[in-house]
């Protein structure tokens, strides 16, 4: 039933050639892909890891007025600026992920952060409608080719389809979540799809999408490991960038907070490096507070995956690597 010729594959993907080294795979076919100013690839070892913090989140401390998008813009600066200054001094690249519950607050939000950095922006809300006005004010400030829709999924909505195509957006995340079937095999179902269901990466071709970013759904701290098995599907499957956000699953962990009083810092840091070690290619991890914790721990593994990856031949496409410049 697979169809999305755009990627490559017409009917049921097959690639020779993956090589195993411990837990990582490396694929024999590369894929790269880019959004704005940040290129990500299919293959671990080549790109860094892009990591995506999220701003104007629900409860987020700077917001004062999340129905009307009023915030505190210094603390919003800092926090985007703190997020670029780690991405620097790791080359690991960045994105944010904006959240917005009103229409209005989503295209005040998108303005401010399409003023404050060139780095590619998520737009993130449970409100199709909400996701729309941000796409549209970004297509109306010209930044369509910097914008990620967040997200499409079994949920998605006829209009959200139509506003994809008509303000240009090229690049979504794909939530890979089977309300269906919890297992990793139910990823791939739902990126196929069936003759009962359309399939997302059908979807998003109808949609204009041309970078797809496969999110493969961690739902709680567990799940972790089924999203660990649900990435090295896929990417055997459909040679597609696959990520996650495991970081926000440890974060809901309160029992955790019994253990120590840094087991959370500690656990959530450790949950992106479980996602990389299995050739993740980006990491939501959540709020943007949250970047001092994760840029040195997803660097550290990006440059022993890369280190690594030489064994089999692969070598990284940039010298802008955690590789070469956090040692």
């Amino acid at each position: 039933m697979l169809r999305a010729s755009r990627w490559g594959f017409q009917g049921s993907a097959s690639y020779e050639g993956f090589k195993h080294l411990g837990g990582l795979l490396f694929l024999s076919e590369t894929k790269v892909f880019k959004v704005g100013n940040v290129e990500i690839s299919s293959k671990a070892g080549e790109l860094p890891t892009v990591l995506i913090g999220s701003i104007f989140y629900e409860h987020h401390k700077i917001v004062t007025n999340a129905r009307e998008g009023l915030f505190d813009r210094e603390k919003a600066k800092e926090l985007v600026k703190v997020q670029e200054d780690l991405s620097d001094k790791t080359g690991n690249p960045c994105m944010i992920d904006v959240v917005g519950l009103t229409e209005r607050a989503m295209e005040q939000y998108i303005s401010f952060i399409l003023d404050q950095t060139d780095v590619p922006i998520l737009v993130d809300s449970t409100l199709p409608s909400v996701k729309i006005a941000g796409i549209k004010q970004a297509y109306e400030l010209g930044a369509s080719d910097r914008v990620v829709y967040n997200s499409l999924s079994c949920y998605v909505k006829d209009e959200e389809i139509k506003a994809i195509r008509e303000y240009k957006i090229k690049s979504a995340i794909l939530l890979a979540y089977n309300p269906n079937n919890a297992w990793p095999e139910g990823r791939v179902e739902i990126l196929k799809g069936s003759e009962r269901m359309r399939g997302l990466l059908n979807i998003a071709n109808e949609a204009g999408i041309e970078v797809p970013l496969i999110d493969v759904a961690v739902l709680d701290v567990p799940s972790i490991g089924i999203a660990m098995e649900a990435i090295k599907l896929v990417k055997e499957e459909f040679n597609l960038p696959c990520g996650g956000g495991p970081l926000n699953a440890v974060l809901e962990w309160k029992k955790s907070r019994e253990i120590s009083d840094v087991a959370s810092a500690v656990c959530g840091a450790t949950s992106v490096a479980l996602l990389q070690s299995v050739g993740a290619n980006f990491i939501l991890y959540g709020p943007i507070e949250k970047a001092k914790q994760v840029f040195p721990a997803a660097a550290m593994v990006d440059a022993i995956i890369a280190y690594a990856a030489r064994i089999k031949g692969v070598r990284t496409k940039t010298k802008n690597h955690p590789l070469y410049k956090i040692f």
